[in-house]
């Protein structure tokens, strides 16, 4: 049923932004993971079906990939990653929709490349000691990712981020499309831009529709063109090395109501953790999968 629906919803889509509409060669793509052909034909064993993945990652990630391709063709972003997309668009209210397709495939594509054909993939022993000096255990970490998970009332994303100046893992809950880096923060939008342009924004005041339609804070700190780092108040630099996917199209079909707890067991137990420590910079080596996350 799910997986008719999502074509549905595809082929909708196609009507109504067709290819042809584009007047320029379309810059976006849907990435190729690492086990591309083998989850589209036999789906992430013990984890998701290969329709699943079909919904959750080739249609889903095709939208969003669509989505961008309609807001930034024609302009200098046509060629962007979608982690600059995400940064340079965060403090911009105007830009909300470009920040949130960007920063959702962004974050759907980090989730989907920590995952492993194999289940049961071993941890690295120099990554499962740093893991174990900041959770005790393992078995800590994993309940805690999995019941701050198991809490989010709503769709977003759970991560295990390294703090790049103390070394440290913490967890971290980003709801919607929000992101885990902290230039993407502190943005203030009193009005949904996604809903709402600048020609229907009703009852507000001069100052405030002056924030909504300007770039605001265009020096300093954390300007959109600061030179230097922009980072919250009280931020913390992190970079993100695992994260699940909590939005409910990605386990419903596969798990149904009331299991998302079985989905994140599942979960837990088809992390390729050889990702993870190329994401956490502890191996003897990066592999071009973790380095292209960081551009």
């Amino acid at each position: 049923m799910f997986a008719a629906a999502g074509h549905s919803a595809s082929r909708l889509f196609d009507l109504l932004y067709p290819a042809s509409a584009s007047r320029s060669r379309r810059i976006h793509h849907v990435p190729i993971l690492t086990h591309d052909a083998f989850y589209k034909e036999n789906g992430v064993p013990g984890f998701l079906s290969n329709e699943g993945v079909e919904l959750a990652w080739t249609q889903y990630q095709g939208l969003l990939v669509k989505k961008l391709n309609l807001l930034t063709e024609g302009t200098d972003y046509a060629n962007a990653s979608t982690k600059t997309l995400l940064l340079e668009n965060a403090r911009n209210p105007g830009a909300a929709a470009l920040f949130n397709y960007a920063s959702m495939a962004h974050n759907n594509h980090f989730f989907f490349n920590c995952l492993s054909p194999n289940p049961g993939t071993p941890m690295p022993a120099k990554l499962a000691d740093m893991l174990t000096a900041d959770f005790s255990s393992i078995a800590s970490l994993r309940q805690e990712l999995l019941a701050t998970a198991e809490a989010m009332f709503g769709p977003g994303f759970v991560w295990l981020v390294k703090e790049t100046e103390s070394a440290s893992f913490k967890i971290l809950a980003t709801y919607i499309a929000g992101s885990p880096y902290p230039g993407a923060h502190y943005r203030r939008q009193p009005v949904d831009m996604a809903t709402q342009s600048p020609d229907t924004i009703g009852g507000l005041s001069g100052e405030d529709y002056a924030r909504q339609t300007q770039v605001q804070n265009t020096a300093g700190k954390f300007g959109l063109f600061s030179r230097t780092a922009k980072r919250t108040l009280g931020g913390v630099s992190v970079q993100p090395v695992l994260c699940i996917n909590t939005w409910e199209h990605v386990w419903l079909r596969d798990w149904g109501l009331g299991n998302k707890r079985g989905f994140l067991e599942a979960w837990w137990n088809i992390i390729d953790w050889k990702v993870v420590e190329d994401f956490a910079d502890v191996g003897e080596t990066i592999r071009r999968e973790a380095k292209k996350f960081r551009r």
